[in-house]
């Protein structure tokens, strides 16, 4: 019997600089493009919401930009936003009624991403998260 054999994971990099704005459509479209024939629609539209988030976290809430991982593997699909500022973690925020639209970012990849995290480095974080294929 013949073993199917995986093919090496593909990757995206970029580094984004801070407070670039615009740089996080940037993203998200070479995200759209690195997965188009990769994964399905739906988990390319996940991917996109979650990464924006995270990147425009690490663009607001530091002084140095960003460097996005994405790492498609055959069972899953790996998306890392690293930041190069020493400071706290981040953790999910629940914001009150009168909050608007901020402090959603991280309770949006809490609840769609199969797994998440944060990463300390010797200087910054690594906040990441995690798609399963889904198999028709």
């Amino acid at each position: 019997m013949a073993m199917r054999q995986e093919s090496p994971p593909g990757r995206l990099y970029r580094r984004v600089g801070h407070a670039d704005l615009s740089a996080v459509g940037e993203i998200r479209a070479a995200l759209r493009d690195f997965l188009r024939c990769r994964r399905r629609p739906e988990e390319t539209d996940v991917a996109e919401l979650l990464l924006s988030e995270l990147v425009t976290n690490a663009l607001i809430h530091t002084r140095n930009g960003a460097v996005v991982t994405v790492t498609s593997m055959a069972a899953r699909l790996r998306v890392e936003v690293r930041d190069f500022t020493a400071g706290q973690e981040p953790a999910p925020y629940v914001p009150n009624a009168d909050d608007g639209t901020h402090g959603r970012g991280l309770l949006l990849v809490q609840s769609l991403a199969d797994s998440w995290g944060v990463t300390a480095k010797a200087l910054g974080k690594v906040v990441w998260f995690e798609l399963n294929v889904v198999t028709p």
